[in-house]
């Protein structure tokens, strides 16, 4: 997708190794061709198996800590980078999903941490606009992913998807892609700070 948005440079950082992510940031601004950004996605979410398949209420602190850390702070800490290298604006995104606003069964741990992360856009989009940086938080329908794959009953969950969206179909990476670039763009100038849905209009329905 990025050759088809004649895309130049993209740079992937991970979690794991946090001082990637610097080394990333100076990658941009080092001048001559790459002396800004434009667009960062954070798409990453993790919870310890055992507390992810467990019920909220049986969920350690420690994995719920680790949690937040991997699955929100992170995008706090990555936009804190970010924000010094879009000298002529950008956009953040950070990828969610239904269950941070409504129960979705065996997503578990997982709501709570995705509500706070989508909280965390709507602040940054606050303290960010003043520099023309927008900050989306980006709710697909349920995707094939290696992360999802550590739902309980995760191909239920794809059925369901299926079942109750108007349009009746599941989305993909692609449709995702497409709606950031969008969102990325001149057209999408004026949008910032909300929860864009991608799920074939599933999240409409009661």
């Amino acid at each position: 997708m990025s050759s088809r948005w004649a895309t130049h440079l993209v740079l992937r950082s991970w979690l794991r190794s946090m001082w990637k992510i610097p080394a990333s940031s100076r990658r941009c601004s080092t001048g001559g061709r790459w002396g800004r950004l434009d667009s960062l996605i954070h798409s990453i979410a993790f919870a310890p198996k055992e507390d992810l398949q467990g019920g909220l209420i049986d969920c350690s602190a420690a994995g719920f800590g680790r949690a937040i850390d991997v699955s929100c702070h992170s995008f706090i800490r990555m936009a804190k980078l970010a924000a010094p290298l879009m000298k002529q604006g950008g956009t953040l995104f950070a990828m969610s999903y239904l269950g941070a606003e409504r129960v979705v069964t065996n997503y578990n741990v997982m709501g709570p941490v995705k509500a706070a992360l989508e909280a965390a856009c709507r602040y940054l989009a606050f303290e960010l606009g003043q520099q023309d940086i927008r900050v989306h938080a980006i709710s697909p329908g349920p995707l094939k992913t290696r992360a999802a794959s550590g739902l309980k009953d995760f191909q239920r969950m794809l059925n369901d998807a299926v079942e109750r969206a108007p349009l009746h179909e599941l989305v993909d990476i692609e449709d995702v892609g497409s709606a950031c670039a969008y969102l990325a763009s001149d057209y999408a100038r004026r949008i910032t700070g909300g929860t864009i849905y991608i799920d074939g209009g599933a999240n409409i329905v009661a």
